[in-house]
């Protein structure tokens, strides 16, 4: 986790709403979402398959847009907004300012392209610099992230690279331009653990290094543990509860996060014991339940839950929101009950 070096934010996500036009229906996969990133900062987007977080950072990219598709909403970076800024000027941006870490190395690498030329191709899109000199900069690229013989290893293809080596070039790639951004969506998912803790600690180490404000998308509540610094949570495409990692693990307040927690395996539990699981699954976002989405698998649902919750705050501190009706008395009682199951921490 890194040391938050300014409090204004880098990037700032106002009401960002993603719809698209499906031959079943409207398809409303980011409802109303906003959060900011700072420099310095990992900001964790969390949340099971389908919840909304791989669509936000893509539609930041500007990567949803299409004839089938309605995007609303501000996404500030700097003084421009990506919601409304013309093809030209996202393509402008992306490398530039804003550069995304996909989650598959090896399908976002050319199979028929060395590697070098793909860091190259890049720096030659955005800057004005000889062959000799954008092919020096991609072999410290290769050097900076790890990878060994950097200079034997830009000749190389993309297929004589470890699924590890391979995403150390695309978070090379990303990096080529120094932008102030980086979003990496699930950047460990194909890899063993070991792999996966060396991407981490390589994440890590050039976002301090470099003052990269960072948005990491994620499914495992592990990878948030090593290196966010704040962590929003989605469910049904919408924003259920966000504050920075101690809030999320120590004093979480949606029944949600509480069930992700619970289903987290811990080494101070015995290995014979099963997970609490989260029963039924999750909402189709073509019909998502009224009121709160999460209100058909939470096990804490009352008559309330049928209105739309605000997100807002319930505690002392006003940037820890979440978009819960449950009294605070309830939650508390409530969360008891779930840490006596799973053995997990009770705030």
């Amino acid at each position: 986790m890194s040391e938050i070096t300014s409090t204004a934010p880098v990037l700032s996500v106002e009401n960002l709403r993603v719809r698209f036009q499906t031959e079943t229906g409207i398809v409303k996969a980011v409802d109303d979402v906003s959060f900011e990133l700072r420099k310095g900062e990992v900001l964790a987007i969390v949340g099971e398959s389908g919840s909304g977080k791989s669509v936000t950072a893509m539609s930041l990219m500007g990567l949803t847009r299409g004839v089938n598709a309605t995007i609303e909403g501000r996404a500030m970076l700097g003084e421009t907004d990506l919601i409304a800024a013309d093809d030209e000027q996202l393509r402008r941006i992306r490398g530039e300012e804003l550069a995304m870490i996909f989650q598959d190395p090896m399908s976002s690498l050319n199979p028929v392209y060395r590697v070098g030329p793909q860091i190259t191709e890049m720096i030659h899109a955005h800057r004005d610099v000889s062959d000799a000199e954008a092919d020096r900069h991609a072999i410290e690229l290769m050097e900076s992230v790890g990878i060994p013989a950097a200079e034997e290893r830009f000749r190389a293809y993309p297929h004589e690279f470890s699924g590890g080596m391979r995403q150390r070039v695309m978070i090379a790639m990303a990096l080529s331009l120094e932008p102030r951004v980086l979003i990496a969506d699930e950047p460990t998912t194909a890899l063993d653990v070991t792999i996966q803790a060396q991407i981490l600690r390589l994440i890590e180490a050039l976002n301090r290094d470099h003052d990269v404000a960072t948005i990491l998308i994620t499914h495992d509540l592990g990878v948030v543990a090593e290196v966010a610094d704040r962590v929003v949570v989605m469910y049904g495409g919408r924003v259920v509860e966000t504050g920075t990692l101690d809030q999320i693990f120590y004093e979480p307040q949606h029944p949600y996060t509480w069930g992700l927690l619970g289903s987290v395996t811990r080494l101070d539990r015995p290995g014979t014991e099963r997970l609490v699981q989260i029963k039924g699954q999750p909402p189709s976002l073509v019909d998502p339940p009224v009121g709160c989405h999460f209100r058909p698998r939470c096990p804490f649902a009352f008559d309330r839950c049928g209105e739309l919750p605000p997100l807002e705050a319930h505690g002392a501190d006003p940037t820890h929101l979440d978009r819960c009706l449950l009294p605070e008395s309830d939650r508390e009682r409530h969360r008891a009950e779930l840490a006596e199951q799973t053995g997990a921490d009770a705030a």
